[in-house]
């Protein structure tokens, strides 16, 4: 019996066994206009693969066409239509993205609170800071709700954001009241529902 955890590995196992081996059989073709010529009917039995919606028929013949490199290993030795990529290029690693540390403060806000909060603090008092402390002021207490519902308070709230800003930012909430708990709580239960009957 023959199987498959006995044979040979699949270079690109989305194409099948079968496109594997014809790669394998046109390596062995010596007549080199001839090996273009079996690389070319390869690459149409490879195209039966959908194109995705997004995605150019120039760069799709491209991609078939490393992927044909691919497979082969890079000991196919044709003159390839399109650029090739090379082994080196294709295993290069990308280069690491330094992660950012930041120092949270609270958690339960997160570092783009804190961001902002420290941005409020440099502008002029007027009424455009006053829009946004309270946008930046209601966006805190949901995360507050989002962390625990038994924390959310617009006293903790005005008191975070007083000293985050350094006194700078004070919201008084008679005048400006804060999203109230009952919205949010109505929200959190809705949200809640909607993601039980997606499973």
């Amino acid at each position: 019996m023959d199987y498959n955890t006995q044979r040979d590995k699949l270079q690109m196992p989305e194409y099948g066994r079968s496109v594997q081996q014809m790669v394998n059989y046109c390596l062995t073709i010596e007549d080199r206009e001839e090996r273009l010529r079996c690389a070319k009917t390869i690459v149409k039995i490879m195209s039966i693969v959908p194109v995705q919606d997004d995605e150019k028929e120039e760069d799709y013949q491209k991609k078939l066409w490393n992927h044909l490199a691919a497979i082969s290993q890079y000991k196919l030795d044709i003159d390839y239509p399109v650029e090739i990529e090379t082994q080196e290029q294709v295993n290069a690693r990308p280069e690491r993205i330094p992660y950012v540390k930041r120092n949270i403060h609270k958690r339960n806000y997160g570092s783009i609170v804190e961001m902002f909060a420290e941005h409020l603090a440099t502008m002029k008092a007027d009424k455009d800071r006053d829009e946004l402390s309270l946008l930046l002021a209601n966006q805190m207490k949901r995360d507050l709700c989002n962390w625990s519902t038994d924390s959310m308070s617009d006293e903790k709230v005005v008191d975070d954001l007083a000293k985050y800003t350094d006194g700078r930012v004070n919201i008084d909430t008679l005048n400006q009241p804060l999203i109230s708990d009952g919205e949010l709580l109505s929200t959190r239960i809705s949200t809640s529902l909607k993601k039980k009957k997606k499973k």
